[in-house]
């Protein structure tokens, strides 16, 4: 977290765009890890291993917090086929927001902010960062909590420290690692997160977690793993607040849309809306430096807060169907018994094979592509 976030897809599996794991703690969860994120022997890693020791007692961890770290730790070969497969997905803004911004996660953000409003409140007061931009981060990282990663982040950074394409970055996450460990935050086999670090509720990198995590609840422990989120809201108002946030700065919002502040103009997609910008649009990108990014919080902020849907619309998309054209293909596929996994207009992996299903069923060319004449098929 808080470099170039993107390049890790932190905050994807949230938003369905790349693999998630459950929020349960890795002492329970273990038995439930795809098998490539399941240690495996590997002599070459554990050569590495011993070594890197030696340079982790030189920069202050005990022997003992080394044992502790790596005890049932080993090299996770998902994590480096995950690592290496990180081609940018491309997906138009309008798809990004329809995950992003989906009814499902405004209605689980209102929720969860109405669960937590008197902590949110009294964070937000603290920090000057706006409650429902830290519900939005917590939503978009974690799903409020629901997907907070279940791999082993010893393991997880050691095996990409090994791994050598990211090295330096990924040893120095292992050593804040277990520094972590040693200060007593959480035990080593309680310490999970995504497959590249990330950790707890708003996913923090364990650099990251070092330099701004805040022990709110006051129980000695910056505790960002628990279900009680308190810890990891705070941690990200004093991320937030800490890199520039300007209280009472709304940060910013659909361009002609009374309330919207003066800003600079963007328009992500072309022909798609414009939003005017502010300052802390741009703090809300050293979470993750992505416009899309940023336009998801923001916009979901608003819609936890009671606003209302964009009122601008995107063009057709390359097949020439709009939003309702591919929410119609993907219930009438469904309707037909080719499962799309969902209705939101979004083509992803699940509506492709269901579309190559019924193209092959049909006795079709299978393209797995949509188009308006399959869906004037399912007319």
């Amino acid at each position: 977290m808080h470099i170039s976030r993107r390049s890790f897809g932190l905050g994807l599996a949230a938003l369905g765009l790349a693999g998630c794991s459950s929020s349960i703690p890795q002492s329970r969860a273990a038995s439930g890890l795809s098998a490539d994120l399941k240690p495996v022997p590997n002599a070459a890693y554990d050569a590495w291993v011993s070594g890197f020791r030696g340079r982790a007692r030189a920069q202050g961890i005990t022997s003992a917090t080394l044992d502790a770290g790596f005890r049932g730790a080993g090299y996770l070969p998902g994590v480096v086929k995950r690592d290496r497969n990180q081609t940018e997905f491309k997906r138009s803004l309008e798809d990004y927001l329809s995950i992003a911004v989906s009814d499902e996660r405004v209605s689980k953000g209102r929720a969860a902010y109405a669960r937590h409003r008197s902590t949110l409140n009294a964070i937000a007061s603290t920090h000057g960062v706006d409650a429902t931009i830290i519900t939005a981060i917590w939503g978009l990282e974690s799903y409020y909590g629901e997907r907070r990663g279940d791999v082993p982040v010893i393991s997880a950074t050691s095996t990409l420290a090994y791994d050598g394409r990211r090295g330096a970055f990924f040893e120095k996450q292992l050593i804040a690692a277990l520094k972590i460990i040693q200060n007593g935050d959480i035990a080593a086999n309680n310490m999970t997160g995504s497959w590249a670090g990330a950790m707890g509720h708003t996913q923090f990198i364990p650099t990251s977690y070092q330099a701004f995590a805040v022990d709110y609840t006051g129980d000695g422990r910056r505790d960002i793993w628990s279900d009680d989120p308190s810890d990891a809201l705070a941690s990200t108002a004093a991320y937030l607040a800490r890199n520039g946030w300007t209280k009472g700065l709304k940060w910013g919002g659909e361009a002609g849309v009374p309330g919207t502040p003066t800003g600079r103009t963007i328009q992500p997609q072309a022909g798609g809306p414009k939003f005017v910008v502010t300052r802390n649009f741009n703090v809300i990108k050293r979470y993750n430096n992505s416009d899309a990014y940023a336009l998801g919080v923001g916009l979901l902020s608003d819609r936890i807060g009671g606003a209302g849907p964009l009122r601008g619309s995107f063009p057709p998309d390359e097949y020439g169907l709009t939003k309702d054209d591919r929410i119609a293909l993907q219930e009438g596929l469904t309707a037909r018994g080719f499962d799309t996994g969902g209705s939101d207009g979004v083509i992803g992996p699940n509506t492709i094979q269901a579309i190559r299903d019924y193209q092959q069923n049909r006795g079709l060319p299978v393209t797995g592509e949509p188009s308006k004449a399959l869906l004037a098929s399912l007319g």
